[in-house]
């Protein structure tokens, strides 16, 4: 799955993904300060769904109409520690294949998805 993770998703959880296989691009690496906006765009850019644990960005992926071959995967879990949440987010991302057209929200205990709007 190719993945861009805001800047606020720990390195941990960035190589984790990485060595399950996933294609993953991290704002922190190249792109570091870059807007919200900015980063849906290089998201629908680039076929990648954002991960994150910034809370904006699911009125910015309605607002902006993001496209339903994106996606945003915002994860609300407690952070016990960066290898948990490495943990978890390999979990939450393998558990799943249809990702893509939704915001998702990843919470300790379930997974909400809402559609994203139709081109």
């Amino acid at each position: 799955m190719r993945l861009l993770a805001n800047e606020n998703f720990p390195l941990d959880a960035v190589e984790a993904l990485r060595q399950a296989g996933h294609d993953v691009a991290w704002i922190r690496e190249d792109a570091r300060g870059a807007s919200d906006d900015i980063i849906l765009q290089r998201a629908q850019r680039e076929n990648r769904i954002v991960v994150t644990f910034d809370k904006d960005f699911g009125e910015l992926a309605f607002r902006s109409k993001l496209p339903a071959q994106s996606g945003v995967i915002l994860f609300r879990i407690t952070p016990k520690s960066s290898e948990y949440i490495a943990q978890a987010a390999v979990q939450a991302i393998a558990s799943r294949d249809n990702w893509i057209g939704h915001f998702s929200v990843v919470e300790d205990t379930r997974i909400r998805m809402t559609a994203l709007a139709q081109e």
